[in-house]
């Protein structure tokens, strides 16, 4: 077979060529230099990353005919024989299929025989971890003691599961994933060298799927240069790898900071749409509001990004979205994504978390939703005692009308039961002018084009403090807007940004300039109807005018704080 694959063809044949382990190779090459070679070492870390690549060229480098050298080579006997597999001295060994007693004690009694042609016989044991206990046990007093012209070189992706007698015996080497930018550059100069064209940002995608291994990052490389028969494009290499492109990922994020969950499924089955993998997309939502993180967090840290590189869009996403919000959002892709592996309909499981995720509500609207929280509770406390107080004394009207107007606050003579007053002031004055003015045309423009006025609200918790509110009374320039909780009315009456985003979507919808007045619903009812008894009724209250009989039967009836007269 004449073809050979990328991985095999480009593997290092020097330590210099071993890219991202220089804390091993320069080591290895002062000790080399220095002719203080260990009998044993244990090469570890996850796979691709150089360690039994690191092994072969350490077996060369001991056996050159020119050493002392810190690199081999490549061009004695030696070297060439140990490339090709022609010198028996040194011999590899894959435990995984080789792992029973037998074989370990067949090794203990060659390592007895000098090397035929070189000058260390050197035994490199792949995935060393697979061995049995028995195998460990055997290979223990050889591993402790072996002939001068030995060395072992014992190679694991997982090394919490070799007994510690055996690490103790070997100098230890730890192997980490290689960043990919270094991944990138390397298939740069591969693709250069074999004369294919490339875009830049496919060699990206391909690094960031190989999850830090070289091998992997050069067998994908392979299948993508299989697939695009000439040059290597962005479509290519995220159909090879099954990656999610950087712009569908932005497009989600942007839908899910927006709290648009109809744009967001839209994103979402445009991925699925093309074969994405729902478990797949999960996992690259992660590593993007990751690297989003590590980008809000320290922008150098951009080397260290495996998801999204540097742009105009994340530097707005990044100056939107919060720290906060970021924690709640990969909290919630984690537990669907451990949610997905025992599903039979992933997909489902994925638009739900994208609604959900939706609906996280901002900061703001956080700290606000706790203090609705303190406030219902506290008026329910005042509305269960003022409750138990009619059921003692029975149910005789709890204040003035009048006096409820002008303070917003309610007492009952003669009991010593108080009601506190509101947070809100309300400028009565104000709002009494308006009613003197306000028509019901103006109400009933304000109300039909309410939607409007609030679509035109741009400020996100400006507009999420109106979704309960709505107008009650205008004139022609000014409107009175009730809330119908205080705490709703006191914080937009407070922040002059919110009036000011208010007045300004008021003033777009009628096309003549408005001001907003707000007030709670609990006082609007009073002021309200203090304001009709005071200026439409008063007149009936002269000696020299008759009275309505209904509405003094009314007031018989039910009490006159708890009537309410509507014209």
């Amino acid at each position: 077979m004449s073809y050979q694959a990328l991985y095999r063809v480009w593997r290092p044949q020097t330590f210099a060529d071993i890219i991202g382990q220089e804390h091993v190779t320069k080591t290895l090459q002062n000790a080399l230099l220095q002719q203080k070679i260990s009998h044993a070492y244990l090469f570890s870390g996850p796979r691709g990353t150089g360690k039994t690549t690191a092994a072969k060229v350490l077996a060369k480098t001991v056996n050159c005919l020119k050493a002392p050298v810190s690199e081999p080579c490549n061009e004695c006997e030696i070297c060439k024989g140990i490339a090709d597999g022609s010198v028996t001295d040194v011999i590899e060994i894959d435990a995984a299929s080789n792992n029973s007693v037998e074989e370990i004690r067949d090794i203990r009694e060659k390592v007895k025989y000098a090397p035929a042609r070189a000058k260390y016989k050197v035994y490199i044991i792949d995935e060393v971890h697979m061995l049995s206990q028995g195998a460990f046990n055997a290979l223990l007093k050889t591993l402790e003691e072996p002939p001068n012209h030995v060395i072992f070189i014992l190679a694991t992706t997982e090394p919490h599961k070799i007994p510690l007698t055996i690490v103790s015996r070997c100098q230890r080497f730890d192997f980490k994933r290689i960043l990919p930018n270094m991944i990138a550059e390397r298939l740069r100069h591969i693709l250069e060298t074999e004369g294919i064209g490339y875009e830049e940002e496919a060699l990206r995608v391909i690094a960031r799927s190989a999850g830090g291994g070289l091998r992997d990052a050069l067998s994908l490389l392979d299948q993508a240069i299989s697939y695009s028969g000439g040059k290597l494009t962005v479509e290519d290499a995220l159909t090879v790898t099954g990656s999610v492109s950087q712009q569908a990922l932005f497009d989600l994020a942007r839908a899910i900071r927006q709290r648009d969950a109809g744009q967001a499924l839209g994103a979402v089955h445009v991925m699925l749409f093309q074969g994405k993998e729902p478990a797949r997309i999960v996992e690259e939502c992660i590593q993007f509001y990751r690297d989003l993180l590590l980008y809000k967090t320290s922008p150098r840290l951009s080397e260290y990004f495996e998801r999204i590189t540097m742009s105009d869009d994340l530097d707005r996403l990044a100056g939107e979205a919060e720290e906060e919000e970021i924690y709640q959002i990969v909290e919630e892709l984690s537990r669907f994504q451990q949610e997905m592996k025992w599903s039979g309909q992933p997909s489902v499981l994925l638009e739900v978390c994208v609604v959900k995720l939706c609906q996280i509500p901002e900061k703001a609207n956080a700290g606000e939703f706790l203090e609705k929280i303190s406030y219902l509770e506290d008026k329910i406390a005042r509305l269960e005692a003022e409750l138990q107080e009619i059921k003692e004394k029975g149910a005789a009207a709890p204040s003035e009308a009048e006096e409820g107007a002008k303070n917003g606050s309610w007492k009952k003579p003669g009991n010593g039961l108080t009601r506190k007053p509101n947070g809100s002031k309300v400028p009565l004055g104000k709002i009494e002018s308006i009613l003197a003015n306000a028509t019901k045309q103006q109400l009933t423009f304000f109300k039909n084009h309410w939607e409007a006025v609030l679509k035109k609200v741009k400020n996100k918790s400006c507009a999420a403090l109106l979704n309960d509110a709505e107008p009650v009374a205008a004139s022609k320039d000014k409107c009175i807007i009730k809330f119908k909780y205080d705490l709703h009315c006191e914080m937009v009456m407070s922040n002059g940004e919110y009036i000011n985003e208010i007045n300004f979507a008021l003033t777009s919808v009628s096309g003549s300039p408005v001001e907003m007045v707000g007030i709670p619903e609990n006082q609007w009812k009073a002021v309200r109807r203090s304001y009709i008894e005071n200026h439409i009724y008063g007149h009936r209250e002269t000696p020299n005018e008759e009275k309505d009989p209904l509405i003094e039967e009314a007031k018989k009836l039910v009490g006159e704080d708890l009537l309410e007269i509507i014209d």
